[in-house]
């Protein structure tokens, strides 16, 4: 079970009075291997991840791109469930990473959200981000949630209002998932115009931290994007990568270059 009611945002909220920035990586559970998670997990911990950000394979991943899209179908085609990804949740959990899962609404209601909730808390999970769950339906979720101490991540984008975007600082758990783009996820050569401004609204708007994330995939982006955020979120690129991890040590330390260099940029090192 989680220790204190919202480890999450505690984290978050102390990590930004001392200036610090969270680093975020993305992985789907199950990819490439069931067994590689827990492995991977610990990569990052070492890499400089601070948070986990772990994908529950779906069938219909509205808010994925091509490369996440790929390796959650991959996943399910090795048997990757959410009971399986309960047991990987717990693995990454045991690595130190704050676990974050992310999850579409379909796999948690057909669990019941006061049981998957339990669930969840007792794999050792903190949060969770659910990408289809709108903020008009989320306070059925936050009050079988805020319970177990898992915090509901809500999303913002640049498409969202002002006065919207002030009910989801009031109403999400842990941090604001902020959308950096009008988009799926997936790697892109520049970030979006006008990000730094938009970010700059979010925050006059919301006292809840900010994490961004969809489309920062180089070491100058996430670098960019923590001057204005308190974390920064990466997915598709390292998603990509992780596709060969189980070709040889060789691609594996690549990997563990390309986390170390990204975990660098947002920490500011």
């Amino acid at each position: 079970m989680n220790q204190g009611r919202y480890a999450l945002g505690e984290y978050m909220n102390e990590l930004r009075a001392r200036g610090g920035k969270a680093f975020m990586p993305f992985i789907t559970c199950g990819h490439p291997s069931l067994w590689s998670t827990g492995e991977i997990a610990a990569m990052l911990r070492d890499a400089g991840a601070d948070c986990l950000e772990l994908g529950i394979p779906f069938s219909d991943p509205v808010a994925d791109g091509a490369v996440i899209q790929a390796s959650s179908q991959a996943a399910l085609e090795r048997g990757a469930s959410f009971s399986a990804a309960l047991r990987l949740v717990e693995r990454a959990a045991r690595t130190g990473l704050r676990v974050i899962p992310m999850s579409y609404a379909n796999t948690v209601l057909v669990h019941g959200l006061s049981r998957a909730a339990r669930r969840l808390a007792d794999a050792g999970a903190q949060g969770l981000i659910v990408p289809d769950l709108p903020l008009e339906e989320s306070a059925v979720w936050r009050q079988a949630l805020d319970p177990a101490g898992i915090a509901l991540v809500l999303f913002a984008a640049p498409t969202t209002g002002r006065a919207r975007l002030a009910a989801i600082g009031r109403m999400t758990r842990g941090f604001v998932y902020y959308v950096s783009l009008t988009g799926v996820t997936g790697e892109r050569s520049r970030l979006p115009a006008g990000l730094a401004a938009h970010l700059g609204m979010v925050r006059r708007l919301t006292a809840a931290p900010v994490c961004v994330g969809f489309g920062v995939s180089t070491p100058a982006q996430a670098k960019a994007v923590a001057r204005h955020a308190d974390g920064v979120i990466v997915g598709s690129a390292l998603v990509r990568r992780l596709g060969e991890w189980e070709s040889g040590m060789g691609k594996r330390r690549a990997i563990a270059r390309y986390v170390r260099d990204m975990a660098r940029a947002v920490h500011g090192k």
